[in-house]
C-alpha cells in the first residue's frame, strides 16, 4: 500500500523519528523535523500535544542545536532553575515594582473623583449640586438627575470614577454631584455660579476637579482625563510589545522607567486640565512598557511548575498597592503631592540597568548565542556553580553556535500561522470581555437604584472592590491548580455569563411580573419580591460577576504569556493587554455620554461571554508544559480533549506523514488487493 510505503520511508531516514498522530485541530506541517516543539511533557491529565524531537542538526546547519533551544529541559536545569540565589533576586526585583504599578493604576479614583459642590458663599449646609430635595429625602424621584452616578470601581484594574456617597461638606446627599440641566429648578442655580466650594471624599483637600472647577459645563473634561491614561496604555502595550521582541526586554524597561519619571512628575506641574490629560496619556504609554516587560521577564525566568505562583505573587503585591492608596492620599492631602509620591518610587528602578540582565530565554530563542554565553557565565559566577555540573553539555554546544546570526521575529508573523493566531485572538476576546463586563457589574453594584447604606461611602465602595479583587486572586490559585489553565478560565467565564444573564433576565422578569400581577402566581411574586429584595439580588449577582470577571481578565493575560512563543511573547502580551484596555475604555466613554447605551453595553458583553465559552475549547492546556520558543513550537501547541481518550482508541485523523501527500489515498482503491483484512485508511486495525 502507498501509505505504508511512505510511512516506512519516513521512518527509515537516519536521524528522524516517525511523527506522532496529531489531535483534531493540529497543523499539517511542511517539515516535522524543522518545526517540532521542544521539551514538552504532558501532565497526568493531558496537556498540550507536543511532537517528538528530531535528531540534532550538525553545527553550522540551517538550525542550531536543539539542546540549546530546549531551554526548560536543558539550559534552565543547568542554571539551577529557581534554586539559584541570583534567580531569586531577579524574581524579587520583578515583584517590588508591582506595588508602584498598583499606585498608578488606581490613582484616578483619587485624582479625578467627582466631589459634592455648591455655590461659594452659600455655606456648607447648602444643597449640593446634582441632589434634588426628593432624592435627599430618599423619596426616589430621580427625574432631575442629569446622569446616574458613576462608579469608583476600576474596570477590573483601574479606579475610574467617583463613588456614590456623601460629601464631606454637604449634609444629607445620597448621590454624587453630577452636571445639572439648566432648566431643572434648584439644580440650575448651582451651575449659574462663577465659583464653587467642594466637599471631597477621598482624603484630599484638593484634587484635579476642584482645582480647575471641572463641574457643570466642564464636567465632560473629567471623563476625557480618565480615558487619556487608558488610551496611553493601549498604545503603549501595542508599541512597546513589538519593540521588546525586536530589541529586548531590558532596554524597553529602562527607557519606560526614565520617561515615566519625566512625564509622571510633569503631570504634577500641570497648569490646566488639557496639559494634565496630555501628560497622562504619555504616562500611561510608559507605564504600559514597565508592566509588559516585567510580566514577560517574570514568566521567562521561571520553570514550568513555578510560573503561575510567581505571577500571582505579583498580583497580590499590586492589590496591596490598591489597598494602601487611601492612606497615601490621606497622608498627602494634595493631588500634586500624591502624584509625585506615586511616581518617585520608580526612581530606584534606574539601578536595574546594571543589576537586571536581559532575558536569557529570549537571547537563546533569537540565536544571540554570544550574548547568551556571557550571561550564562554571569549566572554561574553569581550562583557559585561548578562548571562540571553541565552534564548535558550546554556550554560545548554553545561554543559551536557563536558565529550564528541573530534571528528576530515581529508579531506580524503570526498572521501566517494556523493555530497560533487563533489562540491569541480567542484570548484577546476573553480579555476584552472580562475587563469590559467588570464595569457593568461595578455600576450595578453602586447604581442609583441601589439603596444600601454600606455602599454610600467612598471608602466602603473602594475597599469592597479591592476585597473582591483580592478574593478573586485567592480563588484563582486552587482552581487553576486543580483544573489547569483552560479548565479554570472556562469555569470563571461560565460564572461570569451566569451572573450577567441572571442580572439582565431574571431581575427584569421579576420586575415585569411585579408591575402586572394578572395571575395568582404573578400576584405572589409581586407581593414577595420587594424593591429591597431585588436590590439585594442585584448586588449579589454584581459581586459574583465582579469576582469572576476579574479572574477571567487576569487568567487570559497569563494564559497568553504561556502559549505565545518567546520570540513574539511581548507582542502577544501587548495584544491581549490592549484588548483589556479597550474593555476598560468603555466605562469612561459611557459616563461621558451620561450612561446612554449602558444596558446595550451590558447585553453585548453578556453575549460575548457565551461566545468565549465555546472558543475556550479551542485552546491548548499549558500547565506543566515548557514555554514555546519559536513560532513553529507555538503552532504545535495544539489542544487536547477535556476528557482523556480511552486506551486503544484509534485517532480519527491521518498522521502527519499521511497528510503530506493526501492524494496518495486515491491509490488505495487501485491497490485494494494489497490491503490486509479489516485494515483502515490510516493503516491501523480496529480493536
Amino acid at each position: 500500500m502507498a501509505i505504508d510505503r511512505r510511512r516506512e520511508a519516513a521512518g527509515g531516514v537516519p536521524g528522524r523519528l516517525p511523527p506522532a498522530a496529531e489531535e483534531n485541530g493540529a497543523l499539517p506541517p511542511g517539515d516535522a523535523a524543522a518545526s517540532a516543539p521542544l521539551g514538552g511533557r504532558a501532565g497526568p491529565g493531558g496537556g498540550g500535544d507536543i511532537q517528538p524531537l528530531p535528531a540534532p542538526h550538525a553545527a553550522g546547519g540551517p538550525h542550531p542545536s536543539l539542546l540549546l533551544l530546549d531551554y526548560d529541559g536543558s539550559v534552565l536545569p543547568f542554571l539551577g532553575g529557581l534554586g539559584g540565589s541570583y534567580q531569586k533576586t531577579l524574581v524579587l526585583l520583578t515583584w517590588i515594582p508591582a506595588l508602584f504599578i498598583g499606585f498608578s493604576q488606581f490613582s484616578d479614583s483619587f485624582l479625578l473623583d467627582q466631589p459634592n459642590f455648591w455655590c461659594r458663599g452659600d455655606g456648607k449646609g447648602a444643597e449640593p449640586a446634582g441632589v434634588t430635595a426628593t432624592a435627599r429625602g430618599g423619596g426616589g424621584d430621580l427625574a432631575n438627575w442629569t446622569s446616574p452616578p458613576t462608579t469608583p470601581f476600576s474596570t477590573a484594574a483601574w479606579g475610574t470614577a467617583g463613588p456614590l456617597g456623601n460629601g464631606s461638606g454637604a449634609e444629607g446627599g445620597d448621590a454624587p454631584p453630577l452636571q445639572s440641566p439648566p432648566d431643572k429648578g434648584d439644580n440650575a442655580s448651582n451651575c449659574d455660579c462663577h465659583a464653587w466650594d467642594y466637599g471631597l471624599r477621598t482624603g484630599l483637600v484638593q484634587n484635579v476637579v476642584s482645582k480647575w472647577d471641572l463641574v457643570c459645563d466642564n464636567a465632560w473634561k473629567v471623563h476625557v482625563a480618565k480615558f487619556s491614561l487608558l488610551v496611553g496604555l493601549i498604545f503603549g502595550y501595542l508599541i512597546t510589545g513589538c519593540i521588546a521582541d525586536w530589541s529586548g526586554r531590558r532596554p524597553v524597561l529602562l527607557f519606560s522607567v526614565i520617561f515615566i519619571l519625566v512625564f509622571g512628575l510633569t503631570v504634577a506641574l500641570s497648569v490646566n486640565v488639557t496639559m494634565f490629560s496630555t501628560l497622562r496619556f504619555f504616562e500611561g504609554f510608559c507605564l504600559a512598557g514597565v508592566i509588559l516587560t516585567l510580566y514577560a521577564l517574570r514568566i521567562e525566568l521561571c520553570p514550568p511548575g513555578k510560573r503561575f505562583l510567581i505571577t500571582m505573587v505579583a498580583s497580590f503585591v499590586a492589590t496591596a498597592g490598591q489597598l494602601l492608596m487611601p492612606g497615601l492620599a490621606a497622608l498627602c492631602r494634595d493631588w500634586q503631592v500624591l502624584q509625585a509620591l506615586i511616581i518617585c518610587p520608580f526612581l530606584p528602578m534606574l539601578l536595574y540597568w546594571p543589576i537586571f540582565p536581559e532575558s536569557l530565554r529570549w537571547l537563546m530563542a533569537t540565536h544571540q548565542f554570544a550574548s547568551a554565553k556571557k550571561l550564562i557565565l554571569r549566572f554561574t559566577q553569581k550562583n557559585r556553580m561548578n562548571p562540571e555540573s553541565d552534564i548535558k553539555g550546554v556550554m560545548p554546544e554553545l561554543e559551536k553556535e557563536l558565529s550564528r546570526r541573530p534571528k528576530k521575529v515581529c508579531i506580524v508573523k503570526v498572521v501566517g500561522t494556523r493555530n497560533l493566531w487563533k489562540n491569541i485572538v480567542v484570548l484577546c476576546v476573553n480579555s476584552l470581555t472580562g475587563f469590559g463586563i467588570h464595569h457593568c457589574f461595578a455600576r450595578s453594584m453602586v447604581g442609583h437604584e441601589v439603596k444600601v447604606p454600606l455602599l454610600e461611602n467612598f471608602y466602603a465602595d473602594y475597599y469592597t472592590a479591592a476585597g473582591i479583587a483580592l478574593a478573586s486572586c485567592l480563588a484563582v490559585c486552587p482552581v487553576v491548580r486543580l483544573l489547569g489553565r483552560r479548565g479554570g478560565l472556562l469555569l470563571f467565564v461560565i460564572l461570569t455569563a451566569l451572573a450577567s444573564l441572571l442580572q439582565l433576565g431574571l431581575l427584569n422578569l421579576i420586575g415585569k411580573y411585579s408591575q402586572h400581577p394578572d395571575s395568582e402566581l404573578q400576584l405572589k411574586l409581586a407581593v414577595g419580591m420587594s424593591d429591597s429584595v431585588k436590590d439585594k439580588f442585584s448586588i449579589t449577582f454584581s459581586i459574583v460577576g465582579m469576582f469572576a470577571s476579574h479572574a477571567v481578565g487576569s487568567l487570559s493575560v497569563f494564559f497568553c504569556a504561556e502559549i505565545t512563543p518567546t520570540v513574539i511573547r511581548c507582542g502577544g502580551l501587548g495584544l491581549v493587554l490592549a484588548s483589556a484596555g479597550f474593555g476598560m475604555l468603555t466605562a469612561p466613554i459611557i459616563e461621558l455620554h451620561n450612561q446612554k447605551g449602558y444596558f446595550l453595553h451590558h447585553v453585548i458583553f453578556a453575549c460575548c461571554t457565551l461566545l468565549c465559552i465555546i472558543c475556550l475549547l479551542l485552546l491548548p492546556e499549558s500547565r506543566d508544559q515548557s514555554l514555546p520558543e519559536s513560532i513553529p513550537d507555538g503552532e504545535h501547541y495544539t489542544r487536547q480533549p477535556l476528557l482523556p481518550p480511552r486506551r486503544g482508541e484509534q485517532p480519527l485523523l491521518l498522521t502527519n506523514a499521511e497528510l503530506k501527500d493526501y492524494s496518495g489515498l486515491h491509490d488505495v482503491a487501485a491497490a485494494g488487493d494489497g490491503l490486509p483484512d479489516r485494515a483502515t485508511a490510516n493503516g491501523g486495525r480496529p480493536m
